[in-house]
C-alpha cells in the first residue's frame, strides 16, 4: 500500500494494488477530513480487495478518526465493488447516485452539499463516462475529485452509445467550475494528481473534438462499421484495449448520428 499526500489540507489517497490498462496505476481511494475533526469521508472504497479495504479502515483509525460515510463516484466495480465490505468494517453508510451501489446510504444529487464534521463537498453531476458519474468539489482546498471523468493521464472510455454528448457537456461544465471556483487541483480516480486544471480541461475538450474529426474523416474515406473506424482512427491500439476503443467509436458515431452528420448505411 502507498499513501500519497495530495498537496491539499484535507485529502489523502490510498492506492489500491489493482493496476491495469483500464485502472492505470490502480484505484485511488480518497480519504477526506476537515483539519482537527474526527469524521472522515472516504471516496471510492475500490474493488473487493479485503487487504486494501482493511488498510484504508486502519489508516483512518490510526489517525484517531472514524469513517462517517463513503461516497461512490460511479458504478464501475473498481470503485464500488468493495463498498459493502467496507461498510461492514467501518459501520459507515455508502452513498451513490445508483441505488444498487448504496449500502444503507442515500442518493447523491447534482448541486447538493455533503457536510461531514465540518467538511463540505459539492456534488457535480458529470454523466458521460457512465450515466451515474459525479465529481466532488472540495472548495476549501481548491480541488475537485473527478472519479473517472478526468484521469491522471490518458482519457476515459465512454460507457454507452449515447454517452459522448453528455460527456462533452460535463467537460464544458467542469471547465467553467474550475474558472468560477479558482480550482487548483484535480484529484482523479486513477493516476496522479493534476495541478493545471484549466489546461487539462482544455486538452480533454480539444482531444475529443479532434477524435470526432478523425471519425468524420474515417467515414468520408469509406469506413462503414465500428471496427473499420477503429482500424483507421486507432491503428496502433493493442488488443487488450481494443474493446474500449470500439466503445468510444460507437459513442462517437452515435453522437454524429444524433447531429445528423452520419451518412446512410454507416453503422451507428
Amino acid at each position: 500500500m502507498r499513501i500519497d499526500g495530495s498537496g491539499t489540507l484535507r485529502a489523502g489517497c490510498v492506492l489500491c494494488p489493482n493496476p491495469g490498462p483500464m485502472t492505470l496505476e490502480g484505484t485511488n481511494t480518497w480519504i477526506l477530513r476537515e483539519p482537527g475533526a474526527r469524521g472522515v469521508v472516504v471516496v471510492d472504497p475500490g474493488p473487493h480487495d479485503e487487504r486494501h479495504l482493511e488498510r484504508v479502515a486502519r489508516n483512518v483509525q490510526e489517525q484517531g478518526a472514524q469513517v462517517q460515510m463513503a461516497l461512490v463516484t460511479h458504478r464501475h466495480f473498481d470503485h464500488s465493488e468493495g463498498s459493502r465490505y467496507f461498510s461492514e468494517l467501518t459501520g459507515a453508510p455508502v452513498h451513490a447516485v445508483d441505488p444498487d451501489m448504496r449500502v444503507g446510504g442515500e442518493g447523491l444529487e447534482d448541486g447538493s452539499t455533503i457536510v461531514a464534521d465540518g467538511l463540505e463537498l459539492g456534488v457535480i453531476a458529470t454523466p458521460g463516462h457512465t450515466d451515474d458519474s459525479i465529481c466532488l468539489l472540495l472548495e476549501a482546498d481548491g480541488a475537485i475529485l473527478t472519479g473517472d471523468t478526468i484521469l491522471g493521464h490518458g482519457t476515459p472510455v465512454i460507457d454507452g452509445d449515447d454517452g459522448l454528448a453528455p460527456y462533452m457537456e460535463s467537460l464544458y461544465r467542469l471547465r467553467e467550475l474550475v474558472r468560477e471556483h479558482q480550482v487548483r487541483t484535480l484529484l482523479p480516480g486513477h493516476g496522479p494528481i493534476l495541478t493545471s486544471p484549466a489546461t487539462v480541461l482544455d486538452s480533454y475538450i480539444d482531444h475529443r473534438e479532434s477524435r470526432l474529426e478523425q471519425v468524420r474523416d474515417a467515414v468520408r474515406a469509406g469506413a462503414g462499421t465500428v471496427e473499420e473506424v477503429v482500424d483507421r482512427v486507432y491503428p496502433e491500439v493493442v488488443e487488450s484495449v481494443r474493446p474500449a476503443a470500439a466503445s468510444s467509436v460507437r459513442a462517437q458515431l452515435r453522437y454524429l448520428a444524433v447531429k445528423g452528420e452520419l451518412p446512410e448505411g454507416v453503422e451507428g
